[in-house]
């Protein structure tokens, strides 16, 4: 078995299928340790580090940063044994046995050999061949003469006249390409994303292909001065990762479940000045406490009282969780996400709010595993951080309702039959009309709004 061994980009996540390199942590030549991190890849659902699955040597990578890699391909070549000595180069008969291979079995590991999970292992960007490969005839140059057919030796040959020679005309500046662009699938995606056109450029590899520096060459080259190009005052901005999936999700979701929203403003003094008393407890000081631990809370009593909410349409069925799985929507530099606090209802209040800080911690680092962001049951967006009232939320796929958490302001609001500055916020509740209708989302949303108002009389009242 040979000892150079291709790690393939892995399944990072359910239903993933491929990822963005974003940064390399070794290179080529570099000795590593069995699960040393070594690539940074985006996925569509988050940012994750991916171990090494051998130690050794880093005889090549694959992919420069930036390029998007399907699941399934190699990325890096580990030589397993490197204290065994230098690499044997392979000989010029077996790299012409490789071109000219026919029916003979390939080793496993190595382009067109078996691979895990039954696939065959392919050149980046290609399937594998069903048929025989053959060789391509050789153009015609001065550097690879013509083999003519031998002169028979008794039959004498009359030597042909010359033939006038052609009148030489000036050669083009540069062969027509017909429309074939010679270009690797990632230097393709590359150009997409960077809205170059592939036909415009001259490439500089392999006969006459287009390489990664060429693409990006063309992009900061300044545009010819007939050609009409997007001015400085535009930006284009690739869709992708985690952008391109929530783009994806919200429109299913949004013509998928036919949305209701409701709206509810609330005087939260007493869930404020609770807050305050909570912050001055002992084992509580250093503990990070918001207005989102105390909807959180509201919430998850809610869903007690009404478990119906905390459910999945299913089509023929509607299957209703006896679990919360919270998600917490957090904006990141990638884009939103959704990660989730699993079996959230058999928290502590002290255990809810470590679990969100942690939470929110590792969303805003880009570290949030994918497994965070699957199975979520219930979510709640806190748009108040913004400055905003309130808003009508799209629901997460697999999810019958969301909560807009607003923002606390001072208002002059009616306090026991008098007109009194109070501290006011407004929820927005959408939810699927096929699981929740009119009645059971606005005592839902009701009962959110009592604890928010009174939280020490609700634990009391529903406890």
């Amino acid at each position: 078995m040979t000892r150079v061994k291709e790690f393939n980009l892995p399944d990072l996540g359910e239903g993933l299928t491929e990822g963005e390199i974003l940064k390399w942590l070794v290179g080529e030549g570099d000795t590593i340790t069995l699960n040393q991190p070594i690539v940074e890849v985006e996925t569509a659902k988050a940012a994750v580090e991916i171990p090494a699955k051998w130690a050794g040597k880093v005889t090549k990578i694959f992919h420069p940063e930036g390029t998007m890699v399907e699941v399934g391909q190699p990325i890096i070549a580990i030589d397993t044994d490197p204290g065994a000595g230098d690499l044997p180069a392979p000989s010029a008969a077996s790299l012409a046995a490789v071109e000219v291979a026919g029916d003979a079995p390939v080793e496993p590991g190595l382009i067109g050999g078996p691979a895990p999970g039954g696939r065959t292992a392919v050149l980046v960007g290609y399937g594998p061949k069903t048929t025989v490969a053959k060789r391509r005839p050789r153009a015609e140059s001065a550097s690879a003469p013509v083999q003519r057919p031998p002169v028979v030796p008794h039959e004498p040959a009359t030597p042909p006249a010359p033939a006038p020679e052609p009148p030489t005309a000036p050669a083009p500046a540069a062969v027509p390409r017909n429309g074939a662009v010679l270009a690797k699938p990632p230097v393709r995606k590359l150009a997409r994303d960077l809205g170059v056109d592939l036909a415009d450029i001259e490439g500089t590899g392999p006969s006459g292909s287009i390489t990664r520096d060429d693409v990006l060459g063309a992009k900061s080259a300044p545009p010819a001065a007939a050609a009409r190009v997007p001015g400085e005052r535009e930006e284009r901005i690739p869709v992708k990762g985690v952008r391109k999936l929530t783009a994806e999700n919200m429109v299913a979701s949004a013509f998928t479940a036919p949305h209701v929203t409701e709206f509810l403003t609330v005087d939260v003094t007493r869930s404020m000045k609770a807050l305050e008393r909570l912050k001055g407890m002992p084992g509580w000081t250093d503990v990070r406490v918001s207005p989102l631990l105390m909807a959180a809370k509201a919430v998850l009593l809610a869903l007690r009282r009404h478990p119906m909410v905390n459910s999945t349409w299913a089509g023929d069925e509607i299957v209703v969780k006896r679990y919360v799985n919270l998600g917490i929507a957090a904006a990141t530099q990638r884009g939103l996400i959704v990660p989730n606090i699993k079996d959230a209802q058999e928290l502590t209040t002290r255990e809810l709010a470590d679990a969100m800080t942690a939470l929110v911690g590792t969303a805003r680092e880009g570290k949030t595993p994918p497994a965070d962001m699957t199975g979520g049951t219930f979510t709640i967006t806190s748009v108040g951080v913004f400055g905003v009232d309130s808003g009508t939320p799209i629901l997460p796929p697999g999810e019958s309702a969301i909560l807009a958490f607003g923002a606390v302001r001072e208002q002059p609001w009616v306090h026991k039959g008098k007109i009194k500055i109070r501290q006011v916020t407004t929820l927005g509740l959408s939810f699927d009309h096929r699981v929740i209708d009119g009645e059971l989302g606005s005592k839902f949303l009701r009962d959110i709004g009592v604890f928010l108002q009174d939280p020490e009389g609700a634990l009391l009242a529903w406890d």
